[in-house]
């Protein structure tokens, strides 16, 4: 069974990695130079893999900033509709998880 305090260091370290692909992400939508036509189109056939990307790792860092936050509460680890106890095995494999089996969306 994996501690809370473990827990806490896979979310920061997660979080930490997010935030860096989000950087990352944003440096290349910032340095593009338009060519012509042609490479304006790759370009933006690449940009809207990058932003799908970006959006994906926001929603992610929002999950892990819910989690920490129910951490600091002592709420980490209880459903956040029904109130019941989310299994360790769920929570080894989804530690930001808000919800039991049962309410997952």
């Amino acid at each position: 069974m994996t501690s809370i305090s473990k827990r806490k260091s896979i979310l920061l370290a997660r979080q930490a990695a997010l935030l860096s692909r989000i950087g990352g992400i944003s440096d290349e939508l910032g340095s593009h130079q338009e060519k012509d036509w042609e490479e304006i189109a790759i370009e933006r056939e690449g940009e809207e893999v990058l932003e799908t990307l970006g959006v994906e790792a926001q929603t992610e860092l929002r999950a892990i900033k819910g989690a920490l936050a129910r951490i600091e509460t002592g709420d980490y680890g209880r459903c956040q509709v029904c109130g019941s106890p989310i299994s360790a095995a769920r929570l080894d494999i989804l530690p930001d998880t808000a919800f039991c089996k049962d309410c997952a969306p």
